[in-house]
């Protein structure tokens, strides 16, 4: 029997991103933990595609809601319709994001833009919206998917570390605000994981060996070693826990 501190089980979640790869693996997590689940995306066809994937083991408990997380007017919207339909808003995960590899002096304003807007703003906008309505309530968990990157870069990706150091900041920022509120904010910041945006690089038999040699755990992650940490993040095991990033990343941050 798991301990009750851990029990989130009759709440509800918003994860943005999650019609695919960690996104989708967090969704499938919180509803094994007896959460229902808003899958949001802004392709309603790949949203609906996942529902149903998830439908066949956990039912109605899988809704959707799509809108574009870096328009501020979709968010509102997006975000109402949620609590109209669903219900209060117990749990947010910010988890939208894109990655873009070219040389900084190659990279394109509009690369630029398109990073900043989706990796950061996004998570500023939906936390913001679903804040206003936790805070009235006096409870609730958000959790912001960072990065390894949020610590450490390589060549090629510097406005995506950008992003994620960012939103690194912007955790421990809206933990300042919104800790008074009773509302724990916290983020994840995955290392190196075998997902859908990462294949080319898992098929890199040179990248790959570079990972596997560079973690201590000796290998790629897995999209469920995220579960647990959200678990804890969304729960009432960690009502004491705020502004940190909980690295998910097989030990690579902490060698050298």
């Amino acid at each position: 029997m798991s301990h009750r501190l851990f029990d989130i089980s009759g709440k509800t979640a918003l994860v943005t991103g999650s019609s695919r790869g960690i996104g989708k693996a967090l969704a499938k997590g919180l509803l094994e933990a007896g959460c229902t689940v808003v899958l949001n995306g802004r392709h309603g066809t790949a949203l609906e595609a996942a529902r149903k994937e998830l439908a066949v083991d956990f039912g109605d408990l899988v809704r959707t809601a799509a809108f574009d997380v870096t328009d501020s007017a979709q968010v509102r919207a997006g975000v109402a319709r949620v609590e109209d339909e669903v219900g209060p808003i117990d749990i947010l995960v910010n988890n939208t994001g894109v990655q873009h590899r070219a040389p900084l002096l190659d990279f394109t304003d509009e690369d630029w833009q398109r990073l900043l807007a989706t990796n950061l703003t996004s998570a500023f906008l939906v936390g913001r919206e679903v804040a206003r309505r936790m805070a009235p309530r006096g409870h609730g968990k958000i959790v912001n998917i960072c990065s390894l990157q949020s610590e450490a870069v390589r060549p090629g990706i510097a406005p995506y570390s950008a992003t994620k150091g960012g939103l690194k900041m912007l955790t421990k920022g809206m933990c300042a605000d919104l800790g008074p509120l009773g509302i724990q904010v916290n983020g994840i910041g995955p290392g190196y994981f075998d997902t859908e945006l990462t294949s080319a690089l898992v098929a890199d038999d040179e990248f790959s060996a570079w990972v596997r040699g560079r973690t201590p755990a000796g290998r790629w992650g897995d999209v469920g070693d995220l579960v647990g940490a959200l678990i804890f993040l969304a729960s009432p095991a960690s009502d004491f826990v705020g502004g940190q990033v909980l690295y998910v990343d097989g030990g690579m941050l902490s060698v050298l």
